[in-house]
């Protein structure tokens, strides 16, 4: 969290009281990061059953291997 806050992404505020506490809350420029984000989780989901499936086969792969 704390180089979100260094890179400007977040701001960072200690709630003072009977009860301590830090609130984060997204800065413009990190609230501009929202469409690309949303662009790789968009792809991500469209690409689920092809990146489990080679995440399979290397998992397999990887099990041959240190049988041998």
């Amino acid at each position: 969290m704390r180089r979100l806050e260094r890179s400007g992404m977040i701001t960072r505020r200690v709630l003072s009281g009977r009860m301590l506490g830090v609130e984060y809350a997204l800065t413009p420029l990190g609230r501009s990061l929202h469409g690309p984000l949303s662009q790789v989780y968009d792809w991500t989901v469209a690409n689920m059953d092809v990146i489990q499936s080679r995440q399979h086969a290397y998992d397999e792969e990887l099990r041959g291997e240190s049988v041998a």
